[in-house]
């Protein structure tokens, strides 16, 4: 597998697994860069910044002009850290959230419903005036969200070649068949293997038998 363009491209189309397995290698990638980023908490004796977090929110954070005017001077490389990480994680989830969408015939612009306005609302939700038009914007959030989970980690893909590309799964069903079509040549070819042609010398035609064990 080509894991340069199966983690950063965004053109093609991926399974199901391979959208999981994209989970995993984020939550493997969240958990080195906390580490990196306590080690350098030590490191530079930020003895009360050694906690680090990441998750989505880390992203929608970066457009609230709230949160950067909390920011010390002493906090900057723990920040930077936590930045490169989530520029990472999100571009890797980007990535594979769009061939997915890809398989499921759908455009990578999906990503904003799914992605984009569920996560700005959970940012600035508690800053929304108390209006009776607010009411139904947490509902709208949660539906997209479990909406884009159905769509992205439950359904499968279309099983022809879509405008995005072929089936990921023909190429692995084409491998499958062709091994039991191997094996079925070589058991009938070692079945043959053991009959021979026994002529008679009279005028009966000749008969088959099993080959007698040396």
């Amino acid at each position: 597998m080509d894991w340069t363009w199966y983690l950063f491209g965004f053109k093609g189309r991926i399974n199901r697994a391979k959208n999981w397995l994209a989970v995993l290698v984020i939550l493997c990638f969240m958990v080195f860069f906390s580490a990196l980023a306590i080690g350098l908490g030590h490191v530079l004796s930020l003895t009360n910044r050694t906690s680090f977090g990441l998750d989505i929110d880390d992203v929608f954070r970066t457009v609230d002009p709230a949160s950067w005017h909390r920011i010390a001077r002493s906090e900057v490389p723990l920040l930077l850290a936590k930045a490169i990480a989530t520029a990472l994680c999100l571009w890797v989830y980007v990535a594979t959230s769009i061939k997915r969408l890809h398989d499921r015939d759908k455009s990578g612009w999906w990503i904003v419903p799914f992605f984009v306005i569920p996560g700005l609302f959970q940012q600035f939700a508690d800053r929304l005036p108390d209006s009776y038009w607010v009411l139904p914007l947490p509902l709208i959030a949660f539906a997209l969200l479990v909406w884009s989970f159905v769509e992205l980690y439950c359904l499968r893909g279309t099983k022809w070649t879509n405008q995005y590309g072929p089936d990921p799964l023909g190429k692995e069903q084409m491998r499958s068949r062709s091994a039991r079509a191997r094996l079925r040549a070589t058991t009938a070819g070692a079945q043959e293997s053991e009959i021979e042609m026994v002529p008679r010398k009279a005028s009966p035609p000749p008969v088959w038998r099993v080959k007698p064990d040396p």
